[in-house]
């Protein structure tokens, strides 16, 4: 071999070499299609059976559908919001729907997400935690009229926005929390793990309350206060 065909092949060997290294640097369509598909086959999943799962007849107009179905999968097959945000296990599931009797469940739909359940006092003399009504009231908007930024501004944050039970001082004696519990923060909703979820799972939560039934409450402050008319 002369030396200029020595020097030819390995020209060609390098070229070869860097069109393999390029290659293997760009990720493939087909693999990128695959990955992107199967993440939307999964929501759409989750769409479809938030409807079939959803307990009570819901609102669609002027709704996205997606966010809907999306809302219901999250709040009735992971979040258990019912658990909490209802009457009670008393009252939570229809008669002949309380699966831990061992029958097919079936959620009551007089107090689905309704509020109040009453989880006691914090301490010793401090005033019941009683859950919220988080359905929406006359003007269509969830957990009595919260527009959405109030909302996240609760997951986010766990705010208290209705002051319910200030922390106690000089001035606030009654019906406030004893510090070192901070007042103006929810001290029962599992907030520090809810506020990790994505700005679209909780869009999806919202939607899906707003589309649901109202459940009429007791006049302010009463945690289960809904104006449905």
């Amino acid at each position: 071999m002369t030396l200029r065909q020595f020097l030819k092949t390995i020209g060609s060997c390098a070229a070869l070499a860097v069109v393999v290294l390029v290659g293997m640097s760009i990720p493939s369509p087909r693999g990128q299609a695959f990955g992107q598909g199967d993440a939307a086959n999964n929501e759409a999943s989750e769409i479809q059976q938030g409807f079939a799962i959803a307990p009570v007849p819901l609102n669609l107009n002027g709704k996205n559908r997606a966010l809907v179905g999306l809302g219901s999968y999250i709040v009735n097959a992971q979040g258990d919001c019912d658990g909490c945000h209802s009457a009670g296990p008393k009252t939570e599931f229809a008669r002949g729907g309380n699966p831990y009797f061992g029958q097919p469940t079936k959620i009551n739909p007089a107090t689905y997400l309704g509020g109040g359940r009453d989880f006691g006092p914090l301490v010793p003399g401090s005033p019941d935690i009683i859950s919220r009504n988080l359905t929406p009231d006359k003007t269509g908007m969830p957990e009595g009229g919260r527009p959405f930024s109030e909302f996240l501004q609760i997951i986010r944050t766990g705010v208290d926005l209705d002051h319910l039970h200030p922390t106690c001082s000089a001035t606030v004696t009654t019906n406030c929390l004893p510090p070192p519990f901070d007042g103006d923060l929810l001290q029962i909703m599992p907030w520090p793990i809810y506020h990790n979820m994505t700005e679209h799972d909780l869009r999806a939560i919202y939607e899906y309350l707003s589309s649901i039934p109202c459940i009429p409450g007791p006049p302010a402050p009463d945690p289960r206060h809904n104006d449905c008319e």
